[in-house]
């Protein structure tokens, strides 16, 4: 496998956890995708850790869905898999919102787990 491919399997396997508790408003789980002490910036103000990242994910509203494309990866080391995407969030109530994602991910000894996550909304 190469290097690509690996890291894009990386992705996956931590985005489409991710994606499934999303979809299906499991904030606890959402936030077990990230590290203890994780970087998130979704779009409102940071914050740092698991308790953090539940809270954000509880607050949105029930029915919302994401759908990722990966753009880029780059492996900065063995540990570490970073990712630029495309998520689309839609929602029941209103148009899709279109986002990119910067994400760095960290192998633990939970796994594979989200320490960095920023969100930007491109004009």
């Amino acid at each position: 496998m190469n290097s690509t491919t690996d890291s894009e399997a990386v992705l996956r396997d931590v985005l489409d956890r991710w994606k499934a508790a999303v979809d299906g408003h499991e904030p606890e789980q959402a936030a077990a995708q990230f590290t203890e002490d994780a970087v998130f910036q979704g779009l409102r103000p940071y914050s740092v850790g698991r308790p953090g990242i539940a809270a954000y994910y509880d607050s949105q509203p029930l029915g919302l869905r994401a759908e990722y494309r990966i753009l880029e990866t780059r492996r900065p080391a063995d540990h570490l898999v970073l990712g630029y995407l495309a998520v689309d969030f839609s929602f029941t109530d209103r148009p899709t919102l279109g986002v990119t994602l910067g994400v760095l991910v960290e192998r633990t000894r939970e796994g594979w787990r989200i320490s960095h996550y920023q969100v930007s909304q491109l004009a």
